[in-house]
């Protein structure tokens, strides 16, 4: 059994800091369904990137969060994220999770995607092999009792029906911090996760000046929708602050609670 279920703060945490890959899958819906019609992507970060969070609520550090952007001498491109417990937590309820995908091309085209979670009692192996030219995505998922015996809690294997440049999570979140996002901008979109296909919106919200670490900053506060059962079922509002510049960084990222909000900030990038 999870610790608190969905309303443990750093399982929301963690949720927060997931959805920020799923929010964006696409600026327009064309991209989803014309490869040719995406940009090319000139980013700075695909030369290589490192950015650390605290996540936290209030006065409480509940741990820290990693994303990595790895180029490899074929041209192909890692993207790999860490999360895990620090601080009043990290006794309470232990978490240690990865996120692994890779991409190929100019449109980060996903090969495959790997999630391993471990957050208290539960554990969480996840992948998907998507396969372009039969236009299907191969999904697995399994639950472990234990991770070290891997005796199995529940198992499933499915495979679905893709078109176009469906991304993975992770890519999907690189390739937001490359595309206009344009205020009053809403848009809505399918993303692949778990064992099916969800329903997804993103809504744009305007420019804010931020404070950051002592400078003044220009960013897009952007607020990623998961309508019906979706991926991740906070029952509080999401909103991102994203650097108004090439770049893209996520500077904060914030989840309304019950009693306040559980916020990701950054802490270094490279």
């Amino acid at each position: 059994m999870r610790l608190f279920k969905s309303e443990c703060v750093l399982d929301l945490v963690l949720r927060l800091f997931f959805a920020l890959a799923l929010c964006c899958l696409f600026s327009t819906r064309a991209f989803a369904d014309d490869p040719q019609g995406q940009p090319q992507l000139k980013a700075p970060w695909l030369k290589g990137e490192r950015l650390t969070y605290s996540l936290g609520w209030g006065i409480i550090t509940a741990g820290t969060a990693t994303l990595e952007v790895i180029p490899k001498a074929d041209g192909k491109i890692e993207f790999l994220t860490h999360a895990f417990d620090s601080g009043a937590l990290k006794k309470l309820y232990p978490v240690s999770d990865t996120v692994y995908t890779r991409v190929r091309g100019e449109n980060l085209e996903t090969e495959v995607f790997y999630k391993s979670l471990h957050e208290g009692d539960y554990h969480n192996k996840s992948e998907i092999l998507f396969d372009r030219t039969g236009k299907k995505a191969k999904l697995s998922d399994t639950v472990f009792l234990d991770p070290v015996k891997r005796s199995v809690k529940r198992s499933s294997d499915t495979t679905i029906s893709i078109q176009g440049m469906e991304h993975s999570i992770m890519s999907a979140f690189y390739f937001v911090r490359s595309i206009p996002l344009n205020s009053g901008d809403t848009t809505r979109f399918s993303a692949v996760s778990g064992t099916k296909r969800y329903e997804l919106k993103v809504v744009v919200h305007g420019r804010e000046k931020m404070k950051y670490k002592g400078k003044s900053y220009n960013t897009v506060k952007i607020e990623p929708v998961l309508d019906g059962d979706g991926i991740f079922n906070s029952k509080g509002r999401i909103f991102i602050w994203l650097t108004d510049d090439d770049r893209r960084i996520p500077l904060l990222m914030e989840c309304e609670v019950a009693l306040g909000s559980v916020k990701a900030r950054l802490t270094s990038d490279r």
